[in-house]
Order: C-alpha cells, then sequence, then structure tokens
C-alpha cells in the first residue's frame, strides 16, 4: 500500500488512521518493530517539520532508518528520482518517504516500486500526512468534520496543503471557502472576502505564501499582505467562540500570522506538529503492517 494522496483513499480508510494515530497518542495501541524494519527518508526539497516528525515517528515505532542527503548524492551526476528510489529498494528498505518538487513524482514509481512509498509532499498539488494531522487536529478539537466551516487564507494557487486539505475536507461534509491576494485564488475554489467570513468559520488555517514556486515577486509588500490578510489579534476577536486557527508551517510573523496570535488561545499551531507525529506513527504501520 502507498500513501501519495489522499484522492486515493476511500473516507474509511482515513478514518482508520486517524483512530489509529488517536489510539497511538492515548498510550491504548503500542507500535514497536524492534529495528527489524528499516525506512529510507528521502528529501528532495527543504523540510523541517515533515522530515523530522517522520523520522521522530519511525524513532517511536522501532523502526531503523536511512536519512538521504540530495546534495552529496549521485543526483549531482544526473541519477534519475526513479534510479535513486530504486537504489534503496535494492537496498532492502522496507519503504520510503519521499518529498519531491515535481507534481505527482510518484507516478514514475508506482508498479515499477515494489516497496509501499509515502509522500511528504509533492510540488503544489498534494500533501497527505499534512492533511492527516490537521484533520486528526479538527477531530480532537470538535469531535466530528460534519457540517464544519473552514477558512483557506492566502497563497492557495501554490499551496499543496490547500489543494490536498480541500479535496478530502469536502468528501468529509465540511464547507471549504478560501481568501487572499487576487493575483494567488484558484478559480476552481470558494473564493471570498477574508473578514466577512471570519465570524462565519470554525477553522482559519492561515498559508504561507510560497515564494520559492512564483515565477514572479509578490504584487504587495509584506506590511501590505498582513494589514489586509494577516491574522491579528483584532481579527481573532471576531471569530467564534470555539473557533481555531492553524498553519501547517513554516510561517512568516508578521506577515500571515501576528507574533501574539501564534500561541494565542485560539492557536493549534504547535498541536499540529505534535500530532504529526501520531498520524504519521500511524501511517507508516499502515502501509508497514
Amino acid at each position: 500500500m502507498n500513501i501519495v494522496t489522499l484522492e486515493d483513499l476511500k473516507v474509511e480508510e482515513i478514518e482508520n488512521i486517524l483512530l489509529l494515530a488517536q489510539k497511538i497518542k492515548s498510550g491504548e495501541k503500542k507500535i514497536d518493530y524492534n529495528g527489524q524494519k528499516v525506512v529510507a527518508n528521502l528529501f528532495f526539497e527543504p523540510s523541517t517539520r515533515t522530515c523530522y516528525s517522520f523520522q521522530m515517528a519511525e524513532l517511536r515505532c522501532g523502526i531503523k532508518r536511512l536519512d538521504f542527503n540530495a546534495e552529496s548524492s549521485s543526483l549531482k551526476k544526473g541519477e534519475s528520482l526513479y534510479d535513486t528510489v530504486k537504489t534503496f529498494e535494492s537496498f532492502g528498505t522496507d519503504a520510503v518517504v519521499i518529498r519531491h518538487s515535481q507534481d505527482k513524482y510518484y507516478e514514475e514509481l508506482i508498479g515499477k516500486i515494489n516497496i509501499p512509498i509515502l509522500s511528504g509532499g509533492d510540488g503544489k498539488h498534494a500533501h497527505p500526512s499534512q492533511s492527516l494531522l490537521d484533520l486528526f487536529t479538527i477531530k480532537e478539537h470538535f469531535g466530528k468534520f460534519d457540517g464544519l466551516k473552514v477558512a483557506f487564507i492566502g497563497d492557495i494557487k501554490h499551496s499543496r496543503v490547500a489543494h490536498s486539505n480541500i479535496e478530502v475536507m469536502q468528501r468529509l461534509g465540511m464547507t471549504v471557502y478560501t481568501s487572499g491576494p487576487e493575483e494567488y485564488k484558484d478559480d476552481d475554489m470558494n473564493f471570498v472576502n477574508f473578514d466577512k467570513i471570519i465570524p462565519e468559520v470554525d477553522v482559519v488555517m492561515l498559508l504561507r505564501v510560497q515564494h520559492e514556486r512564483h515565477e514572479k515577486e509578490m504584487g504587495i509588500s509584506k506590511e501590505e499582505y498582513h494589514e489586509n490578510y494577516g491574522m491579528t489579534m483584532s481579527r481573532v476577536a471576531q471569530m467564534k467562540s470555539n473557533a481555531i486557527i492553524m498553519h501547517p508551517a513554516p510561517f512568516n510573523r508578521g506577515v500571515e500570522i501576528a507574533d501574539d496570535v501564534v500561541e494565542c488561545e485560539k492557536s493549534k499551531i504547535f498541536r499540529q506538529v505534535e500530532n504529526g507525529v501520531f498520524v504519521r506513527m500511524a501511517m507508516l504501520n499502515t502501509v508497514l503492517g
């Protein structure tokens, strides 16, 4: 079994992963492979949370790991993605975790690689482990998905988190809105005015501006962005009493989020990071058995 996009998973399969993560977090479920499994972490893009969260998940599961360094690898000699992954399969690894800048990179691997692939994010397309930990955090707070309203604010166009989350959230019965600068909107998504939607939604999901994926500079200054689309304490005051703030991180203080909002009462940002380890343990256990 591979987990490369949640679009491939049925709702029941998603709920099973979330339930397993909850049991792991509560201590009801113990996972220990006792060093009998090896996972290779192949990150072709920079990462802090996803990369080290998977590493921590592997450590807690008793999994040995190989951590790939793209800068000192044979990529510099022209080796292809497929040949790199096939090499790690040939080493005897039991699964690979891959992050890559190419959209749907896994399409050239599935059917040719005979060990499970877990995606740590592909281009602007999908980020399944982030979506699962976001869903876990929402379920933990609200106890449900159906009927909730979620607003994604920021660089919708270039965000794999937004694209991955919106599809699965709608399948789970949530109403999704998007907002942000006009230049970053996605025409296929429900685009609304940020300040008007704040009092209506249960979850405000802030997104970083994806400068590394832009072909040109942002059309407004960081100060203008913060004034028009940044989460400030004055906007927090407009939220519903039980509403929460989320962010996949890394976040830019003073741009999409004010410094005093990051750890305010409604913020679940570091809870997301915490929950990411349990969700990734559940993902590993799901594909390794």
